[in-house]
């Protein structure tokens, strides 16, 4: 099976991408995801999302009156994003791939969100081609907003907390002294740990303005997160606003967003 046939089966299949962050655990991903990106909103800014899903993100911001490109592989997603799309929405969607936006001219936007794309990339060159086309299509000072599977997360929610290093086929995924995950496409999913992340940005005329962990202990207390209450949740997120930056804690995360500028 192909990258794209198992990305396809997964997302159609298994994967309801359009409730996932509606939930309340799934909120904190998306008001993280959100609040950074309203740091940098300007009236009449453009945006493009790379690997939109089913438009969370691109949908909002429309909404909020900004003119919004959508790229997305997955053609399941692509419909759900057409049938969420409501009348004086000011966006496009078009299938397409992260690795050649050669259909969007250079330096055409402000935003450039690129948040699902880096979870499906296997290899470095990928991924660095990944990186260089949504730098390429941002203004010069325009932002960039990309995120991550965190590695160690997964470990401790997958090896440990779900017991799959007893799985002959997953503990050979896994170096025993590094803890550290290889991923193939049959995994679905690339982990990261932030030097890795630093690596594939080496080279690139940026400057990074955020770390950030999106979720942080989110997902490994879901239910917990879910039966609050709003004045609680309402606190939770007062709290994990405070941590999701701290270089002590940002590793605990599940999803990172690295948020940087094109010079």
């Amino acid at each position: 099976m192909t990258t794209l046939e198992s990305l396809t089966q997964f997302y159609t299949n298994h994967c309801d991408e359009d409730s996932r962050l509606r939930s309340r655990h799934g909120m904190v991903e998306y008001l993280t995801t959100m609040r950074y990106v309203e740091k940098y909103l300007h009236p009449g800014a453009r945006i493009i999302e790379i690997g939109a899903g089913t438009g969370r993100y691109s949908h909002t911001l429309a909404r909020m009156g900004y003119q919004v490109d959508a790229v997305e592989l997955i053609q399941h997603n692509i419909d759900v994003f057409e049938q969420n799309t409501q009348p004086g929405e000011n966006i496009t969607i078009r299938q397409g791939n992260a690795l050649d936006l050669s259909a969007f001219a250079d330096e055409t936007y402000d935003i450039t969100l690129l948040l699902g794309p880096m979870y499906h990339l296997f290899t470095v060159e990928e991924q660095r081609q990944a990186l260089a086309e949504a730098i390429r299509v941002t203004k010069k000072g325009g932002v960039v907003f990309a995120a991550y599977c965190n590695n160690d997360a997964t470990v401790v929610s997958f090896c440990f907390k779900k017991n799959m290093l007893k799985l002959d086929r997953y503990k050979a995924l896994t170096d025993p002294e590094t803890f550290k995950l290889t991923s193939t496409p049959e995994e679905l999913f690339q982990l990261y740990r932030r030097e890795d992340i630093d690596s594939l940005m080496d080279g690139f005329t940026v400057q990074r303005l955020h770390y950030v962990g999106t979720d942080m202990a989110t997902e490994f207390m879901e239910d917990t997160v879910d039966a609050m209450d709003d004045e609680m949740f309402d606190l939770y997120m007062k709290y994990h606003f405070c941590i999701c930056e701290r270089p002590d804690m940002v590793g605990v995360t599940h999803h990172m967003l690295d948020v940087f500028q094109k010079k």
